[in-house]
């Protein structure tokens, strides 16, 4: 089973070289600390930042520098400011090749809903409305389960949805998962957890053909 460390670290290896890349509040934006050697990627931030680095240091912290979610964050050589509606026209456009959100459901459709607990206080919709409007590739990263144990990939989702039919991937505690065709389609394992693990805790459709390799971290 992974952590939140873990789940960022499996996510990374999707990254490609010359890709630009937005990272979401919470676990997301842990890849940024595992982006693999050799390889040049690009962050993005809504409020206007190409460039991100690594979360600082105690002595690199800069309380001006940060990210959407508010985290101070480190800036690569060559990095550029800018303001947030261009920062929205890049996202608007199609120019963020891979998003990385997280969520608190995903349904078996692809639906996500990441934004809104009804009677409870939480950051809101930022950016990823748009962010799931216009990019083609998304990931989420996420728990498996809720601190109830009750299951986050759905056959439909049950709290407001920020986007339908918009997610390609997702990475857990437990495992990867495509989602395509209506379901969800295990890829592989988390060190240590079972094919019947995965599937006594998801909720929605999954589809496990053949031996489930286990994730290489």
């Amino acid at each position: 089973m992974l952590d939140k460390n873990g789940i960022a670290k499996r996510i990374a290896q999707e990254l490609k070289d010359g890709w630009y890349v937005n990272l979401g509040i919470g676990i997301p934006t842990l890849v940024a600390n595992y982006i693999p050697d050799g390889i040049d990627v690009t962050l993005q931030s809504e409020n206007g930042l190409l460039g991100m680095g690594p979360f600082p240091t105690e002595e690199e912290v800069d309380a001006d520098l940060i990210n959407a979610g508010k985290q101070t964050i480190t800036t690569r050589p060559g990095s550029v400011f800018f303001h947030s509606a261009d920062s929205f026209a890049m996202i608007r456009g199609g120019k963020v090749q891979l998003t990385v959100l997280g969520a608190m459901e995903v349904d078996q459709n692809g639906d996500i809903a990441n934004w809104k607990i009804p009677g409870k206080m939480v950051k809101g919709m930022g950016g990823a409305m748009d962010l799931v409007a216009s990019a083609e590739n998304i990931i989420v990263a996420m728990m498996h389960t809720n601190k109830a144990g009750e299951s986050k990939l759905l056959e439909k989702c049950t709290l407001p949805l920020t986007g339908v039919n918009c997610i390609t991937k997702v990475v857990t505690n437990l495992a990867v998962l495509e989602v395509k065709d209506g379901a969800f389609i295990l890829k592989e394992r988390a060190p240590g957890v079972s094919a019947e693990e995965i599937k006594n805790a998801t909720a929605g459709k999954l589809i496990v053909e053949g031996d489930i390799p286990e994730m290489t971290i």
